[in-house]
């Protein structure tokens, strides 16, 4: 009984660590968006989950071409054509959500 016991709990626990990159997406975050959106709860919490998800989508590229689009981003334009935003837009997202107008949660980017 023991060892089955310590058999699901491995499992659950292996499946929460994989999925777990909010801090990840924190970290993405103050990296390289904190400088232009400095005022990272406001401006996290001006969408809800559902429209974080939706820019995000599958790569992030909803999100990218916004930014693209204006020369104000024009400082982010080589990180959002990079291979390196795309790996990292699964953690972004997911910290994105975490923080999003309607989750009630307040990040701590500073």
């Amino acid at each position: 009984m023991n060892k089955f016991l310590l058999i699901v709990l491995f499992i659950v626990f292996s499946f929460v660590t994989v999925d777990a990159a909010i801090y990840k997406g924190q970290k993405v975050f103050r990296k390289k968006c904190l400088h232009c959106h400095s005022s990272a709860q406001a401006f996290i919490a001006s969408h809800t989950a559902d429209e974080w998800k939706k820019l995000m989508g599958k790569d992030g590229s909803a999100l990218a071409k916004l930014h693209l689009k204006t020369s104000k981003a024009k400082r982010s334009w080589q990180y959002f054509k990079s291979q390196k935003y795309t790996k990292s837009t699964k953690h972004l997202q997911q910290f994105l959500v975490e923080y999003a107008k309607d989750s009630g949660n307040v990040p701590a980017c500073n």
